[in-house]
């Protein structure tokens, strides 16, 4: 097995725009030994020994608990091969799968001395295998995962692709020092990072306040005048439906429900997912599915920190402590890419008008739409080129799944729905709001 990762990284470092770092090649055990005798973290017991009741003992015994708990095991065999595949397999059954632009070059141009950070919003538990597929060309993704995925056997399937565990709001200081080393490690051994600024899914479809949790152990101590620098590449995800939208919103929704009302939304949740299932299978086998439209990744232009620094006043003297400005244009950035897919446009037109639509006005609305965003800058996708396949497209996504209702010719909005809608038109309100009103053409009687 050894001998066959080893042909695997040869063969794919010969491709990568980023090559594999020897950091994520080192052995689980060294990296867990390397965190646990840190001198930052040894520093650290020292301090809780002296300021607890706990002894040294304990509190070592946590910190190799902590660290195993959040070092990754990477297999390259597992990652370029199986992950590959099964990614490229699930996205493709699901989804219309297309990269709307990406700059490799600048990427193929970075040196071995850059520690490359992938920033992305967060839209669905999907982005990790839609982003790991089509980052498969580029390189080998490190992604920080929540606790929801510590189970069997996906731990150990997320561990082995590379990923490392994260206890979201943990106030412990030693858990949050052990991860700490961790990641700044990582970042100083040249591994490609992928961070979601917002730390969680966005409940309403829009753009989350930057958690700045992670992005400040990256940039902690980082030296402007020294050899290595950090690229953040902006990453924008959009899909036309998210399978999770029900539940995203409808926790949005019941954000203060008691226990009880959660475990129940659980179960209902379980249900629509098996309901779900079948009904995609039933579909596939009698010939009348539709796959979920399209999703859409764009990679944006790479920001060295070391420039940003210099444009913004900070040097070796009056370093980066505070890491909100930072996280604040990055996520600006992320905002302007992200893809502008047809039911964002479908949605964002049919709650403004509400009344009854013709399919002549629907698309004329969203035509005009669609010119306002690019004359502003914004680029939308539009399936083969074609706007008038487009718009049909998100009409029929928006129907098919009744958040639309069609009568002799005419739309309207499912009014039990319109928090749906919404989440989907949220994904793009951000740039609707920079565009001069009226937004759309007013319909004549």
């Amino acid at each position: 097995m050894r001998s066959r990762a080893n042909l695997v990284i040869s063969e794919v470092n010969d491709r990568l725009a980023l090559k594999i770092p020897s950091f994520k090649l080192t052995r689980r055990d060294v990296l867990i030994d390397r965190i646990s005798f840190d001198p930052e973290v040894l520093k650290t017991v020292e301090e809780m020994t002296a300021q607890e009741e706990v002894t040294r003992e304990e509190l070592m015994t946590k910190v190799n608990r902590y660290a195993r708990e959040i070092v990754p095991a990477f297999n390259a065999l597992l990652y370029f091969k199986t992950a590959y595949w099964l990614a490229r397999k699930l996205v493709h059954s699901l989804y219309r799968v297309r990269l709307g632009f990406a700059d490799d070059q600048a990427l193929a141009e970075l040196n071995d001395k850059t520690s490359v950070v992938f920033i992305m919003n967060h839209r669905s538990n999907m982005d990790y295998i839609v982003a790991t597929y089509l980052a498969a060309e580029r390189t080998a993704l490190s992604y920080a995962v929540g606790e929801w995925a510590r189970i069997w056997p996906l731990q150990q399937l997320i561990r082995l692709m590379g990923g490392y565990f994260v206890r979201r709001n943990s106030s412990n200081p030693l858990y949050r020092k052990v991860l700490q080393t961790y990641v700044q490690m990582a970042a100083n051994g040249g591994v490609p990072q992928a961070v979601f600024p917002e730390g969680r899914l966005s409940r309403d479809g829009k753009l989350g306040e930057p958690k700045l949790g992670l992005l400040g152990y990256i940039t902690k101590g980082f030296d402007p005048s020294g050899e290595r620098d950090i690229v953040f590449i902006p990453v924008g995800i959009n899909y036309d439906r998210v399978l999770e939208d029900r539940t995203l919103t409808a926790a949005l929704n019941n954000n203060q429900t008691k226990n009880g009302k959660r475990k129940s939304a659980k179960l209902i949740t379980t249900f629509k997912f098996f309901q779900f299932g079948f009904k995609n299978l039933y579909q596939r086998i009698t010939g009348s599915r539709y796959r979920n439209g399209y999703a859409c990744v764009n990679f944006g232009q790479p920001v060295s920190l070391k420039e940003w620094q210099q444009q913004n006043g900070y040097n070796s003297k009056t370093p980066l402590n505070d890491v909100s400005g930072l996280a604040a244009d990055l996520l600006d950035r992320i905002g302007k890419i992200i893809p502008i897919l047809p039911v964002a446009l479908v949605a964002t037109v049919v709650l403004k008008h509400r009344s009854n639509l013709s399919e002549l006005e629907l698309k004329s609305s969203v035509f005009e739409l669609f010119n306002q965003l690019e004359q502003n800058g914004y680029r939308a996708y539009i399936p083969r080129g074609d706007r008038d396949y487009a718009v049909t497209v998100g009409i029929r996504m928006l129907t098919l799944r009744h958040l639309l209702f069609e009568d002799n010719g005419l739309y309207s909005v499912n009014p039990d729905d319109v928090d749906i809608l919404s989440y989907y038109a949220n994904s793009i309100v951000h740039l609707v709001e920079t565009l001069p009103e009226p937004h759309f053409p007013t319909r004549v009687s």
